[in-house]
């Protein structure tokens, strides 16, 4: 089935994504806490549409394809939103390595299926945590100040720096693992 909850879920984060920019610029008090607040709806969705898509025996080839181009879209938009509210060179290079790391996976991944070795870099569990680290931290800092006296951007700050080294480390990982393969010269 083509169209399902899963996939539906999916296109969901990707609609997100303009209103996402359009409420952080809109020029309300609350702009900021609605921002984070669509962002953290779009984070929870993308686990969840994973685990429907397994628990309801829903997975297609669309939203394989789909799943992980919405991630990418999102965080994304949302990097750009933090730099261009933020410009220190911290964020940015953050935000730098984490879209860069995205690009370059999601290419070594199309490369390894061309040859047939996909499974090389499959999603490993630091992936996951680095996922998880880069959404709570993006999720914090589109929020912006604090609440009850908590410093919650600062904490951003260190969640998203952690995510960066997080995200450099997995990239390594990955890279490490396909190395082999990528170097192995073919016989024809």
């Amino acid at each position: 089935m083509f169209w399902n909850i899963p996939n539906s879920l999916t296109l969901l984060r990707i609609l997100l994504i303009p209103v996402l920019v359009a409420i952080f610029f809109a020029p309300f008090e609350w702009s900021r806490q609605a921002s984070s607040m669509i962002f953290l709806v779009a984070a929870v969705t993308d686990w969840f549409d994973g685990y429907l898509a397994r628990k309801l025996d829903q997975s297609t080839p669309f939203g394989a394809f789909l799943d992980p181009v919405a991630d990418k879209l999102m965080v994304a938009a949302a990097l750009v939103l933090l730099v261009s509210s933020d410009p220190q060179i911290a964020v940015t290079i953050s935000a730098i390595i984490i879209v860069g790391r995205e690009i370059t996976i999601s290419s070594l991944r199309e490369w390894m299926a061309e040859l047939g070795a996909r499974a090389t870099v499959a999603v490993s569990m630091l992936g996951k945590l680095k996922t998880v680290a880069q959404m709570t931290a993006i999720t914090v800092l589109l929020w912006g100040g604090p609440i009850a006296g908590l410093p919650l951007y600062e904490i951003g700050l260190i969640l998203l720096y952690i995510a960066a080294a997080m995200t450099l480390w997995s990239m390594v990982v990955y890279l490490r693992a396909a190395w082999p393969i990528l170097t192995s010269r073919q016989e024809k």
